[in-house]
């Protein structure tokens, strides 16, 4: 201690080569630092230099901020490939956090690099829709707004249901699930892009109900008027719970509205989200 004082109470000399500098800090002291902050912290301060570049990689800083479950996911999805055996625990928080597709592409999950939440997202091809495959009703379209490079567009239809399920191995806690949705489309001009209105109709005689149930009793129904907005929104179906992070959760959602006095249109389906549910006001801020 006196040792380390005396270092600090010197007066500056002309040499400053002999001044303490950030890179001198043991690597030890710096990663303990480290340890305290979150995932993003951690990275901005990496850029520092190489000590703490090196210091952000030990692994006992990942430890608590990698999902509890993270080998199952790690290994149930072949997300190292073939670097597994040489891969610390931040190289794999680095991995999971990028979007890990599975079920042909149409499904992927990833770790929220501020929380370490384990987020889920399907994509419109995944899910199950009446009238899919007649172009009258349903058109598959193109488009760099979804993360699956695809939505489902609704020209016109009386029945109206689309269902979809998943079976996951999620953290335990909280989740819920949401229908990401648009009245519209838009139309590209030279230089801009357009909100198209034009087929919109029937979604103000009739709530559209959505649904979502689990094999042991969880069960949420929701219904609401889908509001001619022109932007993407993101409905909560309902919350449901983990408790084992070693077994897989199966899960059934639907958005429906069946009720076939009148036709509905101008519908565009993106995906469905399954995220924590202290993060749902975040992805809604993204929109």
């Amino acid at each position: 201690m006196g040792a380390n004082s005396s270092l600090l109470t010197t007066a500056p000399t002309q040499n400053e080569s002999s001044k303490l500098k950030l890179g001198d800090i043991p690597e030890s002291c710096v990663a303990l630092v480290l340890s305290y902050l979150d995932p993003l912290e951690i990275c901005k301060l990496a850029r520092l230099n190489r000590s703490f570049r090196a210091a952000s990689s030990a692994d006992f800083i990942w430890d608590d901020k990698l999902p509890n479950n993270y080998k199952d996911l790690v290994h149930g999805y072949d997300v190292l490939k073939k670097s597994k055996d040489l891969a610390g625990k931040c190289e794999i928080y680095k991995r999971l956090a990028r979007p890990v597709k599975f079920d042909h592409g149409n499904k992927e999950f990833w770790v929220d690099k501020r929380t370490g939440g384990v987020c889920v997202s399907i994509g419109s091809k995944a899910l199950t829709i009446t009238g899919i495959d007649d172009r009258r009703y349903w058109n598959y379209i193109p488009t760099d707004e979804s993360r699956f490079r695809t939505i489902a567009y609704l020209q016109q239809i009386w029945w109206l249901e689309v269902e979809g399920d998943i079976d996951f191995q999620f953290p335990a806690g909280t989740y819920s699930l949401l229908f990401k949705l648009r009245l519209g489309r838009f139309t590209r001009r030279p230089g801009r892009r357009l909100s198209n209105q034009e087929g919109v109709h029937g979604w103000d005689i009739k709530p559209v109900q959505f649904q979502l149930t689990t094999p042991d009793g969880q069960q949420a129904v929701s219904k609401c008027f889908l509001e001619n907005t022109g932007s993407w929104e993101y409905h909560h179906v309902g919350d449901f719970v983990v408790d084992d992070s070693n077994d897989s959760t199966k899960i059934k959602f639907s958005l429906a509205q069946i009720d076939c006095t009148h036709t509905k249109g101008g519908l565009s389906v993106d995906s469905v989200l399954i995220c924590p549910s202290n993060l749902v006001k975040d992805f809604r801020a993204l929109l």
